[in-house]
């Protein structure tokens, strides 16, 4: 068994919406750079695997024929403007061989998951995925085809009764939680902005499943500004007391890194080191609840020279066994990449110097505190479900 099964590709860089969008698929070609700088997919226990794309069937379990269809005609004709299917927006602007694009991401992902359910990887990564926000009949948000949710029905379908997907992304999860609202056999968390402060506009505490679902949608809707402190106060209040109670098979995780500071999306303020302790902390949980079956992803994350890369080598490092000392100097190899291609000064360490501290939520509940108030509403909603005392 090896270790890590990392989907990846040179091509995966074609999921490229075009000059000026913020989705620059330089973040992923910068991340595997810095992963094989510094010796992260190196060994026998790493398997580096080349893709192919999703085909029809497998895309089918998650998107409509008629989308199907839609997304294959634009990438024909990438002037098309299809609102109905979401496609031709600002956000999801057509490109030519979009579908095959979108179908390689996707297949990556569900390789990777098969992987670890075959048993032929403990863990498997893409971080070229995360495309959370993709719905059933339509693009949203960046994304194309909804690849976690295709990893995830991928699982279903393999014999897996209980999922456990876990959404770190600063936007809410929303075509996750979408396709899966009303399946008692997937547990969806999604940590994330407020909705009321940022897209897709949901993503409430109320949120919390469909009919004979009830209590499988989770959601943590935090205030603007929160940084590691709160946003790490709030991960432990919710996601690993949910986990242990519900004992999931397989973790599924995404890991979108524009909750960080430096994000020009969005309004979160976590560190590099908070965003990474989340790695740590999944890492374990799986090892803990599922013997080890963890499926991650990338995601969204705008910064992308001086975040997304190092965030996602220091995912990758975590998922092969070969966790990176934040104080880690970049590769001069790497900086100098970044340099003479992009013109920018690459960070020279693997940390941003932050100290992922926090207060446990057993030291008490503050009613004046917004983040309290924000993690209290979803321990209400959702922890007597699961047969949890939302007060401790």
């Amino acid at each position: 068994m090896h270790t890590v099964h990392v989907a990846w590709s040179d091509a995966l860089t074609g999921y490229d919406f075009g000059h000026g969008h913020p989705l620059n698929p330089v973040r992923v070609d910068l991340t595997i750079r810095l992963a094989r700088a510094l010796g992260v997919l190196d060994g026998d226990g790493v398997h580096v695997e080349v893709p192919e794309p999703a085909d029809d069937a497998t895309l089918r379990t998650v998107h409509t024929p008629g989308y199907l269809d839609a997304v294959k005609a634009a990438s024909i004709d990438p002037s098309t403007v299809d609102l109905v299917h979401g496609l031709g927006t600002t956000d999801d602007p057509c490109f030519a061989g979009m579908h095959d694009a979108s179908a390689l991401v996707a297949g990556g992902t569900v390789a990777a998951a098969r992987a670890v359910w075959e048993g032929r990887a403990r863990h498997g990564v893409n971080v070229a995925g995360g495309l959370h926000h993709a719905m059933p009949s339509s693009a949203s948000g960046f994304c194309v085809y909804n690849d976690p949710a295709l990893g995830i029905r991928a699982l279903l379908d393999a014999g897996a009764e209980r999922v456990a997907y876990v959404d770190v992304d600063v936007h809410h999860g929303d075509g996750v939680q979408a396709v899966f609202y009303d399946d008692p056999r997937v547990l969806t968390i999604s940590l994330h902005e407020s909705p009321r402060t940022l897209f897709p506009g949901t993503g409430f505490p109320s949120e919390t499943g469909g009919p004979g679902a009830e209590g499988s949608a989770v959601n943590v809707a935090l205030p603007p500004g929160t940084g590691d402190a709160g946003w790490l106060r709030a991960f432990h209040a919710v996601v690993p007391p949910l986990l242990r109670a519900w004992q999931p098979q397989v973790l599924f995780t995404q890991h979108g890194c524009d909750s960080h500071v430096d994000d020009p999306l969005a309004h979160l303020a976590l560190t590099l080191d908070g965003q990474l302790e989340s790695y740590r902390v999944l890492h374990d949980l799986a090892h803990e609840l599922c013997d080890g079956r963890w499926v991650a992803t990338g995601g969204g994350g705008y910064a992308l020279i001086d975040v997304v890369p190092r965030a996602w080598t220091h995912l990758l490092a975590i998922a092969a066994e070969r966790p990176i000392d934040p104080a880690t100097e970049t590769p001069s190899a790497w900086r100098t990449h970044v340099q003479a291609r992009y013109h920018h000064t690459a960070p020279r360490r693997m940390t941003d110097g932050g100290t992922p501290a926090y207060a446990d939520w057993s030291s008490g509940y503050d009613p004046a505190s917004s983040l309290d108030r924000a993690i209290h509403a979803t321990r209400l909603a959702v922890f007597p479900s699961h047969a949890l005392d939302p007060t401790y």
